[in-house]
């Protein structure tokens, strides 16, 4: 069974957002990197980029599939995670610690209202 932490909120394409103030943390879910296997590469949008929720900002390869990382919130850019670029791998160990993706300013704090509750995400994933 995935792990799906209780103080995050989830996107319907397995992406979570861990918010702080007005930036929130992204990173792909336990289940999704469990899915793609073992990570070897990730792409990660440019610092002070502007993205709209549901527009594709990253991009994932692993040994099996290469997938696109959806923005599950609206905002720009503050900062990436370097070591995740270094050490794809820290995906598949930390999915939810030093895992992360990108750091995001949020625009709209309202679309957080759109993303799942960890228990709608287990349910999504059929966990529940």
């Amino acid at each position: 069974m995935a792990n799906v932490p209780s103080d995050l909120k989830y996107a319907k394409t397995h992406e979570w957002v861990r918010v702080s103030g007005n930036v929130a943390t992204v990173g792909i879910t336990d289940y999704a990197q469990h899915e793609l296997t073992d990570v070897v590469f990730v792409e990660l949008p440019e610092v002070g980029r502007r993205i709209k929720a549901g527009d594709p900002c990253a991009v994932v390869e692993s040994v099996k599939t290469a997938n696109d990382i959806y923005s599950p919130v609206s905002g720009e850019i503050t900062e990436v995670n370097q070591a995740v670029v270094a050490n794809p791998a820290l995906v598949n160990s930390e999915p939810y610690a030093g895992g992360w993706f990108y750091k995001i300013r949020l625009s709209n704090p309202a679309e957080l209202n759109a993303l799942l509750a960890p228990e709608q995400y287990q349910a999504q994933i059929g966990g529940a």
